[in-house]
């Protein structure tokens, strides 16, 4: 059986984390790899619906994907999962079950500043905060704890989707995940 892993692309909104997953993903599933992308919007609306967004909750929703993406991994699938997880203690929670399940995990930090992700702003979510209709944005007006050594940090600026992908590629073929 293929072995599986969980890639965990953290980072602030807008980021660029989902955009590279899916990249990621396409390459991978071209090349016969058997890879899901557990996507935090998609989670949060179905696996973890009825959440807010206060310490407790992010904490239990990174839980909850981590779980998810430990299940899959442990079956042979690569896992990446594109959430902003923004506590360390909550990214080495689900670091530590991964470990206690003999299951690999990376840690990717998307690294772009927050001037990029608001000029990015794909879900307009820096426009509402400016406007005084949105409080809670990550990175803004409550906390994102870079990660202190993560497994691979990407700055997207200055680099386009394909490679922000191949690195973190070049990185799985590196710890044999991958082809």
């Amino acid at each position: 059986m293929t072995t599986g892993a969980t890639v965990w692309l953290t980072g602030l909104p807008s980021a660029g984390k989902t955009t590279i997953a899916h990249a990621l993903a396409e390459r991978l599933r071209a090349q016969g790899r058997r890879v899901e992308v557990l996507d935090g919007d998609e989670i949060r609306e179905f696996l973890s619906a009825g959440l807010g967004f206060s310490r407790e909750d992010r904490h239990t929703n990174v839980q909850r994907i981590g779980f998810v993406a430990e299940l899959l991994a442990s079956h042979g699938v690569l896992a990446l999962v594109p959430v902003i997880a923004p506590y360390a203690d909550s990214r080495e929670a689900v670091r530590k079950r991964h470990q206690q399940q003999g299951t690999g995990y990376v840690e990717v930090h998307v690294a772009t500043p927050v001037d990029v992700c608001s000029a990015r702003d794909v879900k307009g979510l820096y426009a509402k905060q400016a406007a005084g209709e949105l409080t809670g944005l990550t990175g803004v007006d409550d906390p994102y704890e870079i990660p202190a050594d993560p497994d691979l940090r990407i700055e997207t600026q200055g680099r386009t989707v394909e490679e922000s992908a191949s690195v973190l590629h070049a990185l799985l073929v590196e710890k044999g995940l991958t082809i």
